[in-house]
């Protein structure tokens, strides 16, 4: 009997679903646009209100940062790269911020995250919003890759880097009514080839997140925003594999490299489209919306992925098929950064127990002595 109940239930289900939902589209529409509305016009002033913002010193989390600056918030700008927090800082202030915070961690690690939520309770004595941004993507395909060595690091930056933040700031996010604000990616729903393991880490993240908000229920908000292509620092937060390193078939370990721009400028804009984007998820969170999307039109293919997902993947065969092979980073002014003849062959060591990178927490700024061991130390934002 179940048996036949089910089958009825995936004959049935699926059809009449879709029917009420075109039936309903208008009213729901009507409903969205007046919450739209109500929000716009209770949306929360954040004025003297405390933000933290991870993987501020460029792209996303950098004009992130700036949007609450001009909305007059207190900034507390966490990466790795202290030196760009500073410039970023000076932006901030002229754009209208209030107090600026800089506090150079690794958001892989939890002491770090522990620490860098101490000092912000210790110095502005509470924590209004944390702003998640940092993130790390790659381009090769999955079975290009020779050895594993890179695949902790990713799923620890796109993953745990927002996990422990969120730990270490959720009891005073919730003595706050705060909120939390969620970088993720449409990769998550929209197949992009080259992009496998981070794809599956940032669906991790919403998956997390979207679980947490039952937990957490009213105590604290949680925007998810997904965005597009939209560009960015250029190179930046990317593994590649090494030119002229083995291929998958042979015996010799390929290099892992990360891509980085040949004299960067010292404070990249981030482009008009990364702007925009910050821009609305900032002017999400604001408004309390529990999802941003940019660009909206993205929303569709989830549609298809539910109810049609083999007309996605015809298309996106048909799509793939036809697509340019990806462009090689030579004389596009970006380098592969290699260890030199008789460094070690890897550039990315093979991950031991955690922490996976290693620096003096009271000199972010400082770097080893000798090529071989500055070729293990690697930028996250």
């Amino acid at each position: 009997m179940d048996r036949v109940l089910t089958a009825l239930m995936d004959l049935v289900v699926p059809p009449a679903s879709m029917v009420m939902l075109a039936f309903a589209w208008p009213t729901l529409a009507f409903l969205r646009a007046a919450e739209w509305a109500v929000k716009t016009l209770t949306r929360e002033d954040m004025r003297d209100k405390v933000v933290l913002v991870t993987g501020a010193s460029s792209a996303i989390g950098e004009q992130v940062a700036y949007e609450y600056a001009r909305r007059g918030a207190n900034l507390v700008l966490v990466a790795r790269r202290e030196h760009r927090l500073f410039a970023v800082r000076d932006n901030a202030r002229a754009l209208g911020a209030g107090q600026v915070l800089v506090i150079a961690a690794d958001v892989v690690r939890e002491d770090d995250c522990r620490r860098l939520v101490a000092d912000t309770i210790s110095y502005f004595g509470q924590l209004d919003h944390l702003v998640n941004t940092v993130s790390l993507s790659h381009d090769f395909n999955f079975e290009e890759a020779g050895d594993t060595t890179a695949f902790p690091h990713l799923m620890d930056i796109n993953f745990w880097g927002n996990v422990y933040p969120t730990y270490a700031a959720l009891p005073h996010l919730r003595r706050s009514h705060g909120r939390i604000v969620v970088n993720a990616s449409v990769e998550t729903w929209l197949p992009m080839p080259r992009m496998s393991l981070y794809s599956a880490a940032k669906a991790a993240v919403i998956d997390f997140y979207e679980t947490l908000r039952y937990e957490v229920k009213d105590d604290v908000g949680i925007t998810v925003a997904t965005h597009g292509w939209i560009g960015g620092e250029p190179g930046a937060g990317r593994f590649a594999l090494d030119e002229g390193a083995g291929s998958p078939d042979q015996a010799q370990p390929q290099q892992w490299t990360k891509m980085e721009t040949a004299a960067a400028p010292p404070l990249p804009a981030g482009g008009p489209q990364v702007e925009a984007y910050a821009r609305a998820v900032v002017d999400g969170a604001c408004r309390g919306d529990a999802r941003v999307r940019r660009p909206g039109w993205y929303d569709v293919f989830l549609v298809f992925r539910a109810f049609a997902p083999d007309v996605l993947a015809w298309t996106f065969r048909l799509l793939l098929s036809t697509a340019a092979p990806a462009p090689s980073t030579a004389g596009s002014g970006h380098r592969a950064v290699v260890a030199p003849v008789g460094a070690p062959t890897a550039a990315l060591p093979a991950p031991p127990v955690r922490p996976l990178i290693e620096y003096p927490a009271t000199a972010a700024g400082w770097r080893p002595a000798g090529a071989a061991a500055a070729a293990q130390m690697h930028k996250l934002e």
